[in-house]
């Protein structure tokens, strides 16, 4: 009776579980947002960042692509090198560092509603190199459509309106004062976010070509971040070459890295993975607006932050732009699902399977990104991104 009465319990358990996962992962979301803006307000280089938090991610994640796809590696050609080392550019350095500058003239908070933008920027960056089928006529097109230009409206918002602060949590007014001398660079730092959308969303498409011809998903994972070290490390030194800039002591110079690095470039995306194989990258891109308040409340509390209402107004609008593309997203995955044939031949049935699934999750964070269905089915692991 005991084992009867435990059963639904178990059952309840298992079905909350993707919930409390993806729950959980918006808080470690939302700290990498907090954690980075504090390292940052401290002093450490912007760049410094960049370079130790992929160095962290690169010693997190090799370890486990050394041991656990140590047979079924494919061989590493010059064309897929190249390939790694674009993708090293694009998400270490074009993004990370454009967002973490862009966060110094803005705050954490606004980062992370800008940062939902990114489903809408792959979406054009796709129909731009035809990567995406655009049908006028058909109802989750025209969602994907009006939802990017409603997401494009709440970023354009922002931007040009700030409105009355509002202070939430009862900020110091230091802080105040310290806003106040940022707003001129408002602007600036809002147009540095978008690049690093542009960016990350790039990073994405290119990650969904690589991981067919390179399908080890944690080794790749860790060369892009070693790529992205070694990258990053160069434009560092190059901004940055005070020798006291790269400097780290226990405090908030090693937390950040540390905080970034493993967090948000190896239990999230390990996660996000999980919970992908059962529930699809609409499911975990659904919650990806909840980090957003988190980092607005958070970032009121600890880092003293004031809200505005031209953020607030704006951060609706771009959630509402998202959820339409990934309405659209997933009515694509529904109308993709192979259809019975009498007498597919491999070839053809393979080439169908891997017709590119563009990623659709926005998190600063950080987010994966899922594969063919039939590498899926083949290798049984989730894609990975290194965001």
């Amino acid at each position: 009776m005991e084992n009867q009465s435990g059963k639904p319990c178990l059952v309840y358990l298992n079905r909350m579980k993707p919930y409390l996962f993806m729950v959980a992962l918006q808080f470690g979301s939302a700290g990498m947002y907090i954690i980075s803006k504090f390292t940052l307000n401290h002093g450490m280089s912007c760049y410094v960042l960049v370079v130790y938090r992929n160095a962290v991610a690169t010693l997190a994640m090799a370890p486990f692509g050394l041991l656990l796809e140590r047979n079924g590696r494919p061989k590493l050609t010059l064309s897929i090198f190249l390939k790694i080392m674009a993708l090293g550019f694009l998400e270490p350095i074009l993004d990370q560092d454009l967002s973490y500058l862009g966060m110094q003239y803005t705050s954490a908070s606004y980062t992370s509603a800008i940062m939902n933008a990114v489903p809408a920027v792959t979406f054009v960056i796709a129909v731009i190199f035809r990567l995406e089928h655009v049908k006028m006529k058909e109802a989750r097109t025209q969602a994907k459509i009006i939802g990017t230009l409603v997401t494009f409206s709440g970023a354009m918002l922002m931007t040009l309106y700030k409105g009355p602060a509002i202070d939430i949590m009862h900020s110091h007014q230091a802080n105040h004062d310290a806003n106040s001398s940022s707003n001129k660079h408002w602007m600036v730092g809002t147009i540095l976010i978008l690049i690093g959308c542009s960016g990350w969303s790039a990073f994405y498409i290119l990650q969904s070509i690589v991981i067919k011809a390179y399908p080890a998903e944690l080794s790749l994972s860790a060369l892009i971040c070693l790529m992205g070290t070694v990258q990053s490390a160069a434009v560092g030194l190059v901004v940055d070459r005070k020798p006291s800039s790269w400097s780290i002591g226990w405090n908030s110079r090693l937390l950040g890295p540390v905080y970034t690095g493993i967090v948000s470039s190896g239990i999230t995306y390990y996660v996000q993975g999980l919970v992908m194989k059962t529930r699809g990258p609409v499911f975990v891109t659904a919650f990806n607006p909840l980090c957003m308040v988190i980092v607005a409340a958070f970032a009121s509390l600890i880092l003293a932050e004031l809200l505005y209402l031209g953020s607030i107004i704006g951060a609706v609008i771009i959630a509402v732009g998202l959820y339409l593309v990934t309405w659209g997203k997933s009515k694509d995955r529904l109308g993709s699902a192979p259809s019975p044939s009498p007498s597919p031949s491999p070839s053809t049935s393979e080439e169908k399977s891997d017709a590119y699934e563009l990623p659709i999750s926005a998190e600063s964070t950080e987010l994966a990104i899922e594969g063919s269905k039939a590498d899926v089915r083949k290798t049984g692991k989730p894609k990975v991104a290194t965001k």
